[in-house]
C-alpha cells in the first residue's frame, strides 16, 4: 500500500539562504523550466539546489548549489537527497521538474518525512503513462483515447490491428509511445497495418529510461488540443486560461493563450482537470493536456509541474506558471480575486521556440536585436544550454497581440530572427 503524503504546510517565515532558517527547494531537473522556477524561488528568498544529469544546466546558473547525477539511478538520487536533508534548514521541499526520476526513492523518503512536490505518488503516476492512464480512464472513469499496453513487438502488432484495423484503405493511425518518456522521445505514428515493427524499434531506442513497455493509442478526431494549467494551492484550486499549442514529433513549437473555446467545453475542461488533480493531490501547478471536439473533452496527459507550452504565461499573465508553482508550493496566495478561481490574464500572448540546427559546443546567439525589434511587446529567453544539437530547444520568443493571430505572428517572427551559431 502506497503511504499517503502528509498534508502540505504553508511557509510562514522565509529565512536567509545558507542558514538554519532557510526554505530550501531541491530541483530535480534544471532545464529551462527549472530555471524559471529557480528564478521565482530566489526572488522570494528561498535557497535553491539544482540537480541534473549534466553540468551547466540552465537552472544551475541561479542555484546556491548544484549536483550532477543521473536521477534515474536510485542510489545516486538517494545520496543527493540525504545530503541535502542533512544540511540545516527550516523546510526542505523536493521539486521534480522532469519525468526520468527514480520515483520509488521519492516515495520511500516521503514516507520518512521528506516533502515531495506535489506528492511522490503524483510524480510516479505521471512519469509512467500506464499509471496515469489507468488512474484516469479506469479508476476515475474519464474519457480518453482507446489504448492498449504492450510488452513485445508481437503484442504491439496485435494492438495496432485492434485499434487501427487491418485494411489499409480504412486504417486508423495509432500513436506509439514508451510508457516512461517525455517531450516526444521514442514516440511515433503507425499509419499503415504493417508499421508496428518500426514503431517498436523507435520506442525501444528513444525512451527516457531505456527499453520497455509501450502504450498504443488509437487516433481520436479532435478540433484542437489544449493545456489547462491547474493550480492546487492553500485556498483551493485555480485555473489559468486555456493554452493552445502546435507540436511536432510530440514536442511543442508554438503556444498561445487564451485558446478560444465554447463556455460548455471550457467548463468541462475545468471539471476534468479538477478531478484528475484532486486525485493526484498536493500543492503546485499541473499541466493537464486535453483534446477538445465541439463541447466534448478527452483527457490526454498531465504533468505535475510547469508545462513547456505554459512558457507563454511569461508574457500573457502577471504571474507566470513558474511564479504560480512556487507560490502554491510555499502556501502563498496565487493572485486570484476573493471568491474567484481564475488566474487573471495580462493580455493575449504567444510563444515560439528557438531550435538548434547543428551540433555545437558553447553555442552563441545572433539576431537578438532584430528579434526584439519585431514589436515592443516581444521578449526573448535564451536558456544558456552548454551545447546545441538539431531540434534542441534553446530559447523562446514571447509576444502579446490584439488577438491570437497577431500574437503568434509576432512571436514566430521574433524566434525566426534568432540565429544559433557554433
Amino acid at each position: 500500500m502506497t503511504p499517503v503524503a502528509r498534508p502540505p504546510v504553508p511557509v510562514t517565515t522565509i529565512g536567509t539562504p545558507g542558514t538554519a532558517g532557510a526554505v530550501r527547494l531541491v530541483l530535480l531537473g534544471s532545464g529551462e523550466l527549472g530555471r524559471e522556477v529557480a528564478l521565482e524561488a530566489v526572488r522570494l528568498g528561498c535557497e535553491v539546489v539544482a540537480v541534473d544529469r549534466y553540468d551547466g544546466a540552465p537552472a544551475m546558473a541561479l542555484a546556491h548549489r548544484r549536483h550532477v547525477v543521473s536521477m534515474s539511478d536510485p542510489d545516486a538520487l538517494r545520496a543527493v537527497l540525504e545530503e541535502e536533508r542533512g544540511r540545516p534548514c527550516a523546510q526542505l521541499l523536493v521539486v521534480p521538474e522532469i519525468e526520468a526520476i527514480a520515483t520509488a526513492v521519492l516515495e520511500e523518503l516521503e514516507a520518512d518525512g521528506l516533502r515531495v512536490v506535489p506528492t511522490a505518488r503524483a510524480a510516479r503516476l505521471t512519469m509512467d503513462r500506464e499509471g496515469i492512464r489507468r488512474l484516469v480512464a479506469e479508476d476515475l472513469g474519464l474519457p480518453t483515447s482507446p489504448y492498449r499496453f504492450c510488452d513485445t513487438e508481437d503484442e504491439l502488432a496485435a494492438a495496432v490491428a485492434a485499434l487501427g484495423g487491418t485494411d489499409p484503405a480504412t486504417f486508423v493511425p495509432c500513436v506509439v509511445k514508451p510508457v516512461m518518456s517525455s517531450s516526444g522521445k521514442g514516440q511515433s505514428v503507425v499509419r499503415e497495418p504493417g508499421g508496428a515493427g518500426e514503431a517498436w524499434r523507435i520506442a525501444q531506442e528513444g525512451g527516457r529510461v531505456g527499453a520497455g513497455r509501450v502504450i498504443c493509442e488509437g487516433f481520436v478526431t479532435f478540433d484542437y488540443e489544449i493545456t489547462l494549467l491547474t493550480v492546487r494551492h492553500a485556498g483551493g484550486t485555480a485555473f489559468c486560461a486555456p493554452i493552445g499549442h502546435v507540436q511536432e514529433g510530440g514536442d511543442y513549437r508554438e503556444s498561445w493563450q487564451p485558446q478560444p473555446m465554447s463556455a460548455t467545453a471550457a467548463a468541462e475542461a475545468e471539471r476534468v482537470a479538477r478531478i484528475v488533480t484532486d486525485a493526484l493531490g498536493g500543492w503546485g501547478i499541473f499541466g493537464v493536456e486535453l483534446f477538445v471536439r465541439g463541447d466534448e473533452v478527452l483527457f490526454s496527459e498531465v504533468s505535475p509541474r510547469p508545462h513547456d507550452t505554459g512558457m507563454v504565461t511569461l508574457a500573457s499573465q502577471a504571474l507566470s506558471e513558474f511564479a504560480l508553482h512556487v507560490r502554491a508550493i510555499l502556501g502563498l496566495p496565487v493572485g486570484t480575486a476573493p471568491g474567484e478561481d481564475r488566474i487573471p490574464l495580462r493580455g493575449t500572448g504567444a510563444s515560439a521556440v528557438v531550435l538548434g540546427t547543428d551540433d555545437a559546443d558553447a553555442p552563441g546567439y545572433g539576431g537578438a536585436a532584430e528579434a526584439l525589434a519585431v514589436d515592443p511587446s516581444v521578449e526573448l529567453r535564451l536558456f544558456g544550454k552548454p551545447d546545441a544539437r538539431p531540434g534542441r530547444r534553446l530559447g523562446v520568443a514571447l509576444a502579446l497581440g490584439e488577438d491570437v493571430t497577431h500574437a503568434r505572428e509576432r512571436a514566430s517572427a521574433a524566434a525566426a530572427r534568432v540565429a544559433v551559431r557554433p
